[in-house]
């Protein structure tokens, strides 16, 4: 059985970068993990930028500053996304917290951004989209098994 995410609101949302799990990287504490996605856009690049993403108030509006400003996004970005994105998950659920946990009970089970608009990171409106964050998401899940116990599903509450 397939598990889909989308909302941070919504089961599962443990999953989104906009889930208020702390990440902490590049010596910095990030309030979540699409701060620092969207900050290091700006990596070497535009250091106000970067570090008015860091600052933002909620993710929302790390998000959209990071959007709105595609001239100044670095010029290796389109090669880097999925190793900045990998590494942000990879420190989001490492640490013994409740989200290491649901990631580590969803078992084998496939994990599929159910983003309607993003056809990188989700699947798309139509499904038909890479859903690289929810293959991330798997490999870091596998990564996870190699040093943690793994309780199943029905001994934890609802994510």
């Amino acid at each position: 059985m397939t598990i889909h995410f989308y909302k941070a609101d919504r089961p599962y949302g443990c999953f989104s970068n906009f889930s208020p799990h702390c990440v902490q990287l590049a010596g910095r504490s990030w309030q979540t993990a699409e701060h620092y996605y969207q900050a290091h856009k700006f990596f070497g690049s535009n250091r106000a930028l970067f570090d008015r993403i860091h600052a933002a108030p909620t993710p929302e509006r790390a998000a959209a500053i990071g959007r709105a400003n595609p001239d100044a996004v670095r010029a290796d970005w389109a090669q880097a996304k999925i190793d900045v994105m990998y590494t942000v998950l990879r420190d989001k659920f490492q640490r013994p917290r409740d989200a290491r946990e649901v990631l580590l009970g969803t078992g084998d089970r496939p994990l599929i951004e159910d983003s309607p608009l993003d056809y990188f990171w989700g699947c798309g409106a139509d499904g038909t989209g890479a859903n690289h964050l929810g293959l991330l998401l798997m490999q870091v899940r596998e990564e996870l098994r190699q040093t943690s116990p793994i309780r199943p599903l029905a001994d934890r509450v609802s994510p």
